[in-house]
């Protein structure tokens, strides 16, 4: 490679970064700025110890993880099944995972209230559960095709239909094959997933907003539109938290990559 390819890669780089960065950290040190004259946490300190925000964190936590848990149980089946015994199904269900990302929110959760509100015939929105499970479904939609690709990834990476074989050639049935032999081979993957799925949770706005849940997106937003100093905090921790999904999805793969070169 060339002097002159190095030195342009390292100025695209370069400004990538700056691009990119320079803004967090403009929008960090406002945050800083909750003391006149001095640069303090006061804005993170309110923040994290307002009770609004303790509660819809810890609701979005809690629907972030009802929401993986169900996509799993959605996408690990589906995506194995489809490689074993249908891939000629394939192109049709990476269509339907796209779905999502070219139908806005808003569209859907208008479906829902439309379709489950109190006088249809399943009346879902008239109940805390009802709703709180409308919204996991949301959920679970707007991260499907990330999930799906992720575990679709990972199963491509194994011989599927041997160890299918294998484990039936032991009595394992088809529950079995897919709880200890499909999953611990995709587990990274799965873990891929999750982490963002995580983190789609945590920022999404629309759904839990007209659906009127005490989310962490909606909190965000109405922060904002009252505090001078505490939004540019609550950005930046939200910020940290998809950082972190991601540097755990890094983590996860490179002591992944570590793990099988070891045996």
């Amino acid at each position: 490679m060339s002097l002159y390819a190095r030195l342009t890669g390292w100025i695209v780089l370069i400004f990538g970064l700056l691009y990119f960065f320079l803004p967090l950290l403009g929008l960090f040190e406002f945050s800083l700025k909750a003391r006149r004259g001095v640069y303090s946490l006061d804005a993170y300190t309110k923040i994290i110890g307002d009770a609004e925000f303790q509660a819809t964190f810890g609701y979005s936590v809690v629907m972030a993880l009802v929401t993986i848990a169900m996509g799993v149980l959605l996408v690990v089946p589906t995506a194995f099944w489809v490689r074993l015994k249908m891939p000629w199904a394939r192109p049709y269900v990476e269509f339907i995972t796209l779905l999502p990302l070219v139908i806005p929110a808003i569209v859907i959760v208008f479906g829902y209230i439309r379709l489950y509100n109190t006088s249809s015939w399943l009346p879902m929105t008239g109940t805390t559960m009802g709703t709180n499970l409308l919204l996991a479904f949301g959920y679970t939609t707007l991260a499907l095709p990330y999930m799906y690709r992720a575990v679709d990834t990972g199963l491509r990476t194994i011989d599927v239909a041997t160890l299918t074989e294998a484990a039936q050639s032991l009595g394992a049935g088809w529950i079995t094959i897919l709880s200890r032999v499909i999953l611990p081979n995709v587990l990274v993957a799965v873990l891929s997933g999750a982490f963002l799925t995580f983190a789609i949770v945590i920022g999404e706005f629309t759904l839990a907003a007209l659906l009127d849940r005490p989310a962490f997106g909606p909190y965000l937003q109405r922060i904002g539109a009252n505090k001078p100093y505490e939004p540019f905090a609550l950005s930046v921790i939200a910020f940290a938290i998809t950082w972190v999904c991601m540097g755990l999805i890094q983590l996860v793969t490179r002591f992944s990559k570590h793990t099988k070169a070891a045996r």
